[in-house]
């Protein structure tokens, strides 16, 4: 499992606001191209996220279903990549003054990631997911700046 954790000056209201709507998922996750649909209950449980994926010439249509919702808390994605397999992606924002601490963890659920799934791999996905969380982060700051204290 790869686990990240960032402090985001925004409050976890600002930050759920960005997660909770599927269409902006293009500007934070790393590696997305495309946000090709996303069901119109977006984020609650079942609600689906086709977004297309890739670096360079190379792209997949990938799939997320929303597995757990606990609005301005938690939220649990299944990301299905074929033939790459699916993984488990859990997003937990915990309020931290006023702003949020937010922690990602991921997990192969199926799929060559679960043979892979070590050291090595889980390095990759912690570079990756930090900087995703990074763009996350500048995207809720820009939105909502947090008033700076007196």
């Amino acid at each position: 499992m790869a686990r990240n954790r960032r402090l985001i000056l925004s409050p976890p209201a600002d930050v759920w606001r960005l997660l909770a709507d599927g269409r902006r998922y293009g500007e934070w996750v790393t590696g997305t191209r495309q946000v090709l649909a996303a069901d119109p209950h977006w984020p609650d449980v079942g609600a689906r996220l086709r977004v297309r994926v890739g670096a360079g010439p190379l792209t997949l249509d990938d799939t997320c279903v929303v597995r757990v919702c606990e609005p301005q808390r938690r939220l649990e994605l299944e990301a299905r990549a074929e033939p790459f397999g699916a993984a488990r992606i859990a997003m937990n924002l915990a309020p931290w003054g006023g702003n949020t601490l937010f922690t990602l963890d991921w997990h192969p659920l199926r799929g060559p990631g679960t043979r892979m799934h070590g050291l090595p791999v889980d390095y990759l996905v912690a570079v990756r997911n930090g900087m995703m969380l990074t763009k996350l982060a500048r995207i809720a700051v820009r939105e909502h700046p947090v008033a700076a204290p007196r």
